[in-house]
């Protein structure tokens, strides 16, 4: 998974796999997402980000990890740029 935000046009990309985008439908103003050929998900996008998210250039995320008893093993971090 790879998350790009890019600051020239205020767009938040989130890519799930890599593939050819055969379609794609904004499912509400300013929210896009791509799919393959077979109709996975391959990507999501997010016009006028920083209107919708926080913090568009930093990045928190959790990890849940069997073996942590299903308590779930959280790892963050944050990337500014």
């Amino acid at each position: 998974m790879k998350i790009i935000y890019d600051k020239e046009t205020d767009t938040l990309s989130i890519i799930l796999r890599t593939g050819k985008v055969t379609e794609s439908d904004e499912v509400r103003e300013g929210l896009i997402l791509d799919y393959d050929k077979s109709g996975r998900l391959i990507s999501l996008e997010l016009l006028d980000a920083s209107e919708q998210v926080n913090q568009p250039r930093a990045v928190e995320f959790a990890l849940a990890g069997a073996s942590d008893a299903g308590r779930g093993a959280r790892l963050k971090g944050v990337q500014s740029g």
